[in-house]
This record gives structure tokens, sequence and C-alpha cells, in this order.
């Protein structure tokens, strides 16, 4: 079970985070309401395909990507990989994808775009589940790459 992986993930880094558990959590405006916060604090956690890998890029729940921005980064085009390929990549179902966990190892990049909240709420690992993370705990357990790639 893939919120299982996330746990694991949390007790390696001597995490005492708490797994919250929800009705459905699946998309930024059902998270944001469950939780009772504003859609830019969910931590929208997205996987891309590259030319031969994949990169997750995780950004403000309210933001949408900038194509030009990532052609920029990651010299060539966004494309999102089949909902097959996200659980055989990451281990976690669409709706659930985060960074925690992760079936095998992927770059991370956090938009500048999280920082303008105190705490984020990326998923944990399935489509009815969350964790209440600050800015900081963010960056040091996804050893994340800090990049502008969103929408001005």
């Amino acid at each position: 079970m893939s919120v299982d992986t996330v746990v694991e993930f949390l007790q390696q880094n001597n995490k005492k985070i708490e797994i919250l558990t929800y009705e459905d959590t699946s998309t930024v405006a059902k998270a944001a309401e469950s939780l009772g916060v504003t859609p830019g604090e969910i931590a929208k956690s997205l996987l891309f395909k590259l030319k031969d890998s994949f990169v997750m890029v995780l950004m403000a729940g309210d933001k949408r990507l900038d194509n030009r921005k990532f052609k920029d980064i990651f010299n060539t085009k966004a494309m999102m990989p089949k909902a097959e390929e996200v659980v055989a990549v990451t281990g976690h179902p669409v709706g659930g994808v985060c960074p925690f966990g992760l079936k095998q190892p992927i770059p991370i990049y956090l938009d500048f775009s999280l920082q303008a909240y105190e705490s984020v709420f990326p998923a944990a690992g399935a489509p009815n589940t969350a964790l209440k993370l600050n800015v900081a705990e963010l960056t040091e357990l996804t050893d994340g790459q800090w990049v502008d790639i969103i929408q001005a």
C-alpha cells in the first residue's frame, strides 16, 4: 500500500508527522475543502516524463505550469505520463502522488509559489491522505531544488 511507504519514509527520516486522512483529497479543490485551507496551500505533486526519465514538480495548488519555463529548465516539452506509468514510477496512484516513499529515485523540484505559505499540504500516497508540513520540512524531506516554473 502506497501510504505504508510514506509512513516508512517518515520513520527512516526520524519525522513524526501525522498522515491526515479525509473522505477525498484527490483534487486540489477537494483537498482544500477537506483540510479547511486555501487551494494555494495544497502542494500539488506533478510527475512529468522527460525523454528517458521522470521529474516531479511541486507547486501551490492554485498555480498552473508555464510550459515555456518548463522547456527552458528541462530542455524538453512537459509531458504527463499515463496513470499506469505514474504508479509504476512513484508507487502512488494518481490523486495520491507525493514526493515521499517513492518506488525509485526521482529528481524533485519545488516551485517558489510554495514559499508564500507557512504550511503546505502534499498528498501522502493515497487520494484521501495529506501531510501538513512547513516549507523547511518539505525542502528537507524532498531535497528539492527550487525553481520558477509557474505561469505569472
